[in-house]
Formats: C-alpha cells, sequence, structure tokens
C-alpha cells in the first residue's frame, strides 16, 4: 500500500500505522481520512498481523481537524458536510472493529479527532506530557462522529463535563477516568507500548477477535434473558474452535499454545 500521509512499518506480528504531518500536528484532511480508512480495511484481512499500533510522527498523536478542511467544511453545503462526516465515522468505525488488538500510541496533543483516534482503539498509552480534548464546542460545533467511540472510553457522566467544557485533559487526568491505561515518561513510551504488545501476543488471535466483538455486544445492553443466552451461545461456538481446544491443551500439558512464537 502506498500512502502520502501514512505510513505502515510492519516487524514481525505487529503492524505500526503513522500519520506522518508533523509539521501539522497530524492534523486530519480528507485524504488522511480516506488513507486511514484505506489502511485499516486492509489490515483487517491480514492473518500475518497480530497488533496494530496507531502513532504520529513529530511532536503530537493528533490535532484533529485539519484548519484548512475545516475551512472548507464551512463553505459546503449540508450533503457535502454529511458525506465528508460520514467519511470521518466510518474510518473510525474500521478502526473499532479491526479483528487485531489496537494500541494508541500518543504523544503530545490529541484533540478532536485525534481524541477519537485514541478512543478507538483498545488500549491506550500515553506519554506523561499528553494532552487531550474535545474542543468542538469552542468553535461552535459538536464532537458528533467522535461521540461513540469517547464516550465509550469515559462514560457520559465524565463526557458531559469535557464535551461541554471542552477543557483540556491532562495524561494524569486521561489514566484516572478511563481514557489512557497506561502513563509513561516520554523516554519510556515505547518501551511500555512494547510491553503491552507482549502481552496481547500471548492470547489467541481469533479469541481476542471474539473477545472484541463480545465488548461490543454487551457493552450498555441491559442485562435480559436473550443477552444471557447471546454470551452463552457466543462462549459455545467459541469453545468448539480448533484455536481454544489448543490453548486449553497447551495449558494443561504445560507448553505454549501454537499463536506463541518460540525461538530456537
Amino acid at each position: 500500500m502506498s500512502f502520502q500521509y501514512l505510513q505502515l512499518e510492519q516487524r514481525d506480528q505487529v503492524a505500526t500505522v503513522w500519520i506522518n504531518r508533523a509539521e501539522m500536528h497530524n492534523a486530519f484532511n480528507t485524504q488522511v481520512i480516506e488513507e486511514l480508512h484505506r489502511c485499516f480495511s486492509e489490515l483487517n484481512t491480514r492473518d500475518d498481523v497480530r497488533v496494530v499500533i496507531l502513532a504520529g510522527r513529530g511532536k503530537s498523536f493528533s490535532a484533529g481537524a485539519d484548519l484548512n478542511w475545516m475551512k472548507e467544511a464551512g463553505q459546503a453545503s449540508q450533503a457535502e458536510n454529511e458525506a465528508d462526516a460520514l467519511k470521518l465515522a466510518k474510518m473510525l468505525q474500521s478502526l473499532a472493529t479491526l479483528k487485531q488488538p489496537t494500541i494508541a500510541r500518543v504523544q503530545g496533543i490529541a484533540f478532536g479527532g485525534g481524541m477519537g483516534l485514541a478512543s478507538a482503539c483498545d488500549i491506550c498509552v500515553a506519554s506523561s506530557d499528553a494532552k487531550f480534548a474535545t474542543s468542538e464546542v469552542r468553535l461552535g460545533l459538536a464532537p458528533s462522529t467522535i461521540s461513540p467511540y469517547v464516550i465509550r472510553a469515559i462514560g457520559a457522566r465524565q463526557a458531559s463535563r469535557y464535551f461541554l467544557t471542552a477543557e483540556r485533559i491532562s495524561a494524569e487526568q486521561a489514566l484516572h477516568i478511563g481514557l489512557a491505561h497506561v502513563v509513561a515518561d516520554a523516554e519510556q513510551l515505547d518501551e511500555k507500548v512494547a510491553e503491552m504488545v507482549d502481552a496481547l501476543l500471548l492470547g489467541g488471535p481469533e479469541a481476542q477477535t471474539s473477545s472484541k466483538q463480545l465488548i461490543q455486544m454487551v457493552d450498555q445492553q441491559v442485562l435480559t434473558e436473550a443477552l444471557l443466552l447471546q454470551t452463552a451461545q457466543h462462549i459455545a461456538h467459541v469453545r468448539q474452535g480448533s484455536e481454544a481446544k489448543n490453548g486449553l491443551n497447551a495449558f494443561l500439558n504445560k507448553h505454549s499454545p501454537v499463536w506463541i512464537k518460540t525461538t530456537a
């Protein structure tokens, strides 16, 4: 795959997607959104990729919407704006529904859509200098397309505060409200990301995909009999798979399952 604003690196079973607009703090425009969507869609078909890391070149993870793109949106029709927003929404969905576990590697600012990207990832590892914000209300806008992912990450009560005030959220605050899972000093950021990758590679890939689907199925639903049946059917299906059988056999016989690479 070739891109203008992204760099895709793969090392063994780990793919890193770099947003490469450092001079613009990795802000979105239409092409960045399209390239991210294309990249995530392609990675979703790859069995040789076990973990996807999303990162930004330079000082920032992502500043959200590009100012020029926002100016164009201000002059566009409602139909054109709806089409643009739908592209962003579908890109975020393609990230959130990737079959592989995803890690947001966040340094510097993650504002607006940048905070949306971090929230759409399964895990967020942030530098101690990271700052998050849903800054849309200060521009007379609303964080519409990112809202499903941010609300899922921090809950409706915290979202009420930060959507309405557009306050900046420090890395420590992000950790406290559930937006970030790990906070590290800048020089230890990659080390902490690597530790998370190592932990993820110990899990079965099919089980992880299935677990992601399970979270989406259960999240925010009322615990009804139908949901109980769904969860029962879900684990029953998983248990019948060859991966689950291999994992159980490996555990009982004290050896590594097939998905863990061993060195000679």
